[in-house]
């Protein structure tokens, strides 16, 4: 049976997936730490790190799971191209769950995003608007950005080139060729993302609103116990759940 260490175990993402653990037959507790505990010293209770907390503790953990030799499902969101890059690198030498949200709708969403984007997408205005509790950090989400990217690329774009975070002092008409990004911040709202596509006398909306941390903690663990005897690789929720 696989063993999980939970790190951040003491925050509200933590408690969500240790909960998510006890529930689930097919995989076991090993250790939790939080802030300051060494998960070098306890390589030995676990066989995967399930990670949730922020960039720069996350690749200190992807570092001791690295040397030696476990795997790990990273949640985490908001790093820079050098931490985006620690991670590849990784994952050529361990197994690494890497997804910006872990939550099986939100996967199935981006599939459906997929298939809009080649349909009608060169015939809209496309927005992504996200909103999250008031205590998230980065902005726009990474679940958002991993949406524009799924958007984008179907559509033969660079997202970094055709994103736009604001149009404060832009005094033209709005580039079919871009993807607009708004972000909400308030309240205890666990995550609502809506992709939407604009056409002339129409318009497409895929959505997906989370009610509860649950579902993405379901979804770590899944990942989780899916990794068991797989190779070193960089792997998303879309393997996770053979989309």
């Amino acid at each position: 049976m696989i063993k999980i260490a939970v790190v951040g175990a003491l925050g509200r993402m933590g408690q969500t997936i240790i909960e998510s653990i006890n529930q689930n037959d097919k995989v076991a507790l090993g250790v939790t730490l939080d802030k300051g505990d060494d998960l070098s010293a306890v390589t030995d209770q676990f066989d995967v790190v399930i990670d949730f907390t922020r960039p720069e503790a996350t690749l200190d953990y992807l570092e001791v799971c690295k040397q030696a030799g476990k795997s790990i499902v990273i949640g985490t969101t908001g790093f820079d191209d050098v931490g985006l890059q620690a991670i590849n690198n990784a994952a050529n030498e361990i197994p690494v769950v890497f997804a910006p949200n872990m939550s099986v709708g939100v996967n199935l969403s981006l599939k459906l995003l997929d298939m809009a984007a080649k349909v009608i997408g060169e015939d809209a205005d496309i927005e992504i608007v996200e909103a999250h509790h008031r205590h998230k950090v980065d902005a726009p989400s990474g679940t958002a950005l991993k949406m524009g990217e799924v958007v984008a690329n179907a559509l033969g774009r660079d997202l970094k080139e055709c994103a736009i975070y604001g149009r404060e002092g832009i005094e033209e008409p709005r580039d079919r060729q871009t993807i607009g990004f708004s972000t909400v911040r308030g309240g205890d709202v666990v995550g609502e993302h809506t992709v939407s596509f604009f056409m002339e006398g129409e318009r497409v909306e895929i959505t997906h609103k989370a009610s509860s941390r649950m579902t993405f903690a379901n979804g770590a663990v899944r990942a989780s116990s899916w990794l068991e005897n797989k190779s070193a690789g960089l792997y998303s929720m879309q393997d996770v759940l053979d989309l």
